[in-house]
């Protein structure tokens, strides 16, 4: 092997003219007589190698037409720039060695089900989608710590153990903790409203849990969750801060991601458009457009296109299993088969939307004021708008005891939820909290919650109590919506699911 310096494929950029070595994995190969295209993959990037036959031993092109997918190798070549080629450079390659072959790798061009990739998840992590869904979110929370950083926030870090609720208690996940029963966390919320009290802005970044019995594709046991706090500040002061702080992500991953999100199949133009100020509705208000004639000719127009988008799919999809019938070279074999498993993966979100249709139409119609909204409405209020949507004011039965009620206006409090458009949904919860110390007492009797566990919690308001708020933002919904993701599952390395917990 000639005496180069490792370089990683997203530095080729710098090095066209130049002999560098990379180390990776054969992600996918072809050959064509004497000449063989080996696309590698390190961590950073694909590039394509092209092996001559004549430029190399003849063992090693053998061996190299022989290697199978995900095989690790080192590999020697000259850069060169060409526009064709995935990520814009190649490599003519003069030497390899390889580390460790590999044969009947499982995840295969084919058409594999949700059971058998989560059961696979270590190895489909590999999978191109997967691998720019993960770096996307590594921007997210990367842009997440940067703003509140160099934004005065302080960081603290809350306890995953916990004996106080702060949201549904049917929701905990007990543990036995010594021989007591205590909970894994839903929130730090209620511990970084005491540190606001000493630090003014603060925030908590980590896991929370939720034992919710769902199966949708927006639900997880286990998620991540940035939650600041602020002292001194109204539900205005939070909307203002919710919405500069989204527009920071989504500016990030646009910055950042490029060409995650054309792999990715995203539209920019739709992330371009994330900037202040946000639309902004009452819960009352869209109780009217619920239950009003917007709502159901916006739905009858959805199902018409998705009737015809259905139609389209089917057309295609017959046009490309005539293909498959045709003489074809494994590599187009390869390219259609993959591009059917996307087809048929639309096509099922598409019928399913088309028999859920009614059914939102049917909820929507006989939407009550007072309940919470549920999936369907989010998703039929976000699709009406082109960027996200502030809720605010929800009735006070339907949110959590901590949220300050309204005193302009009885039976609401002063809170929010952040819709992503697109039918995305809620990305952010927050209200101002109850600073009085009688009210705030009377609400947890009301919620029927044991007094003597948020003794410390009612403390806050007796010794100098202040207005303050906060919210919490879950990164895999974030993730899924800026990445146009419809499964939350695909959104964390290792998803923690109702029924399915494989690694």
């Amino acid at each position: 092997m000639p005496n180069s310096n490792k370089t990683y494929i997203a530095e080729l950029k710098n090095n066209v003219g130049r002999q560098v070595t990379l180390s990776g994995w054969l992600y996918n190969s072809r050959a064509s007589g004497k000449i063989q295209f080996l696309i590698i993959r390190d961590g950073t990037g694909l590039c394509q190698c092209i092996v001559e036959k004549a430029k190399v031993a003849d063992e090693l092109f053998s061996r190299l037409k022989r290697l199978g997918q995900e095989s690790s190798l080192t590999i020697t070549g000259t850069v060169r720039a060409d526009e064709r080629s995935v990520g814009g450079y190649e490599l003519t390659v003069t030497d390899a060695k390889i580390v460790s072959p590999t044969t009947d790798y499982p995840i295969t061009p084919k058409s594999h089900g949700t059971d058998f990739l989560l059961k696979h998840r270590h190895l489909h992590l590999r999978s191109q989608r997967q691998w720019c869904i993960g770096k996307i979110r590594h921007t997210i929370i990367d842009a997440i710590r940067r703003f509140f950083n160099d934004n005065g926030f302080i960081l603290i870090d809350t306890p995953i153990i916990t004996a106080t609720a702060g949201e549904d208690l049917q929701s905990l996940f007990e543990v036995d903790y010594f021989g007591s029963p205590l909970h894994l966390t839903q929130t730090g919320q209620l511990h970084v409203e005491s540190a606001a009290m000493s630090f003014g802005k603060v925030y908590c970044f980590g896991p929370t849990f939720r034992a919710e019995k769902s199966k949708t594709r927006r639900h997880l046991t286990e998620f991540w969750m940035v939650e600041p706090e602020v002292a001194f500040i109204d539900l205005d002061g939070l909307l203002e801060l919710a919405e500069n702080f989204v527009s920071f992500i989504a500016a990030d991953v646009l910055q950042n991601n490029k060409s995650q999100l054309e792999t990715l199949g995203v539209d920019s133009a739709t992330l371009e458009k994330i900037k202040p100020p946000f639309y902004r509705l009452t819960y009352t208000k869209v109780a009217d457009i619920l239950t009003g004639q917007k709502t159901r000719d916006f739905l009858a127009q959805q199902l018409e296109e998705l009737k015809n988008q259905k139609q389209q799919l089917e057309t295609k999809i017959a046009e490309l299993e005539k293909q498959q019938t045709g003489q074809l070279k494994q590599w187009q074999k390869d390219k259609i088969a993959a591009e059917l498993i996307e087809l048929r993966s639309t096509l099922g979100e598409v019928d399913t939307r088309i028999e859920n249709n009614p059914k939102h139409a049917k909820l929507a119609a006989e939407f009550q004021w007072g309940k919470d909204l549920g999936g369907s409405d989010e998703t039929i209020i976000s699709q009406m708008h082109d960027k996200p949507v502030f809720v605010t004011h929800y009735p006070k039965e339907a949110k959590a005891f901590y949220m300050k009620t309204d005193r302009d206006e009885e039976g609401v409090v002063l809170n929010f939820d952040l819709l992503a458009p697109a039918g995305f949904g809620e990305i952010i919860g927050g209200s101002v909290r109850e600073d009085d110390y009688d009210l705030l007492l009377a609400r947890i009797a009301e919620y029927g919650l044991d007094v003597e566990n948020y003794r410390w919690y009612l403390d806050l308001r007796k010794y100098g109590s202040v207005p303050h708020g906060g919210f919490g933002l879950g990164v895999e919904r974030t993730v899924a919506w800026l990445t146009a993701e419809k499964h939350i599952r695909q959104c964390i390395a290792f998803p923690r699911l109702m029924d399915k917990i494989y690694i």
